[in-house]
């Protein structure tokens, strides 16, 4: 008996989302498919994504690739969170950290003692208690004995999608160059056959995997998934993006500042800066974002501003018939919580585990769109957080952001923390209790009461806990390196460059 046929599977689109793609189906399924991307070099990316969450971590180790080789490759720096300025209110801020916050109890999280000690006395802020917050703000970094750190990176998206595609075409990926002039579609099943290159070539396939980023050419141009906007939930529409010289050394978070109509993102790398502003073009036109933007960046600006804009939302079928679309093809959720490349290798994960070995199952197709709707929600949710519960009154834009209306699932979760200082996480939801706590309190709400088991310790008994770890905390602090000196020693690009 012959051997079944291997699987065609054909990426269209390059970019972070296609190599990213590209690299993961190729280390993981070797020779059990027929693998082949279609990109022309004429037709740009969006390229602006520099900042990342901690899966991607996971991601890269998923894929064998050396961490020190990878961050002199993209010029990245370590990340352990996002400043936030003038969101609460101007003139405050807060910090959302990657890691934990003291020590949960099974029945209840750290937030629940805290606050208990901030009535029997105990002064300090809850961010004394965690150690990526403290050493951020520091300027500090190390690797940690069984991963004590959690981190990501801020990266160069761009050169990280060349350094995918190294890898990917090393593995026997088969790149064709060349623009997309027609999907064609199979006339009996209404499935995708091939697609149609410029010089009337074609690249036929089993199954298709749609990376063309916003255009979306074959999930909606040739498939018409339809697409839900949440521009109701989620105003801004609108960014400018431009790149700096670095004038210091780079921290190891990113700083998120809101001004009156929406906000500006600063994320050090190793050779530059990426400075952005979003914004709502009902409340702020582009002459005035772009004045803005280049009168608060710092250093010299090294390329020309990129404008981009958008629509918040999610494709309704992000796997229809035969194809599958990743990355921006598959929706938008603004980069405030930077979860663009994060979207694209949970898309990827989840279509390795579901690959079909010969026809579509539908039932993989209708689970597929459901984790993926479901992972964009609660993402969504999160979003819409950081600009319904404020105090800013100070323009139209957050009084517009005020009225905003809420979905249910957020309401309930507003409700029971400030309620009860409880959050729950459902269904694998990317953003961990510790998220949730120090967002909405740094946004302003505190919770009314707090668990009753943290009672059961006696005032000494809940003085030494509390001081107990956060003298960890800085004691730990303190003997790490600043994240410029590891660098130097540990993945820098200049030294690479040197050699």
């Amino acid at each position: 008996m012959s051997a079944p046929a291997k699987l065609r599977v054909v990426i269209a689109g390059g970019g972070t989302a296609g190599w990213m793609t590209a690299a993961a189906l190729s280390a993981t399924l070797g020779n059990a498919i027929e693998l082949t991307l279609v990109e022309s070099d004429a037709i740009g990316t969006i390229g602006v994504g520099e900042s990342t969450i901690p899966p991607i971590v996971l991601f890269n180790r998923l894929l064998g690739i050396n961490e020190a080789e990878f961050m002199r490759a993209t010029q990245a720096t370590f990340k352990l969170g996002i400043k936030f300025e003038n969101w609460k209110d101007q003139g405050e801020s807060y910090f959302h950290s990657f890691g934990m916050t003291g020590k949960d109890h099974w029945a209840a999280g750290f937030q629940h003692f805290w606050m208990h000690g901030l009535k029997n006395g105990h002064s300090h802020s809850y961010d004394d208690y965690c150690l990526e917050l403290k050493a951020a703000l520091a300027g500090k970094f190390a690797h940690l004995p069984e991963d004590r750190m959690n981190y990501a990176y801020q990266l160069d998206s761009s050169l990280y999608a060349a350094f995918l595609r190294k890898r990917a075409e090393a593995d026997g990926i088969v790149r064709i160059e060349g623009k997309i002039a027609e999907v064609e579609l199979d006339a009996e099943s209404g499935n995708i056959a091939a697609l149609r290159l410029d010089g009337d070539r074609r690249i036929a396939g089993d199954l298709f995997i749609d990376c063309t980023g916003f255009r979306a050419l074959l999930i909606e141009g040739a498939l018409h998934a339809g697409f839900d906007d949440w521009t109701h939930y989620l105003p801004c529409d609108s960014a400018i993006a431009v790149q700096t010289a670095s004038v210091r050394a780079p921290v190891p978070y990113t700083r998120a500042i809101a001004h009156e109509a929406g906000w500006q993102w600063r994320i050090p790398l190793q050779h530059r800066q990426g400075n952005g502003i979003v914004y709502c073009s009902r409340y702020m036109d582009k002459g005035t974002a772009l004045e803005r933007l280049l009168g608060t960046v710092e250093g010299e600006v090294l390329t020309k501003p990129n404008v981009i804009g958008y629509t918040t939302g999610v494709r309704r079928k992000q796997w229809h018939r035969n194809c599958v679309a990743v990355g921006l093809s598959g929706g938008f959720m603004e980069p405030l919580e930077p979860t663009s490349i994060h979207l694209i290798q949970r898309a990827v994960l989840r279509l390795i585990r579901m690959l079909p070995s010969g026809q579509v199952s539908e039932a993989d197709i209708a689970e597929f769109n459901d984790q993926q709707f479901t992972d964009m929600e609660q993402i969504r949710d999160f979003l819409i957080l950081h600009y319904k519960v404020t105090q800013r009154r100070d323009s139209p834009f957050w009084r517009h952001c005020a009225a905003l209306p809420l979905p249910g699932s957020l309401q309930q979760k507003i409700d029971l923390f400030r309620q009860t200082g409880r959050v729950f996480r459902k269904n694998e939801e990317l953003f961990v209790e510790n998220s949730w706590v120090q967002v909405m309190m740094g946004q302003g709400i505190m919770p009314e009461s707090h668990h009753p088991i943290v009672t059961k310790l006696r005032p000494e008994e809940l003085d030494r806990f509390l001081t107990g770890l956060r003298e960890a905390v800085s004691g730990t602090v303190a003997s790490l390196p600043s994240q410029q000196d590891y660098i130097a020693g540990y993945c820098s690009a200049q030294q690479s460059e040197a050699a």
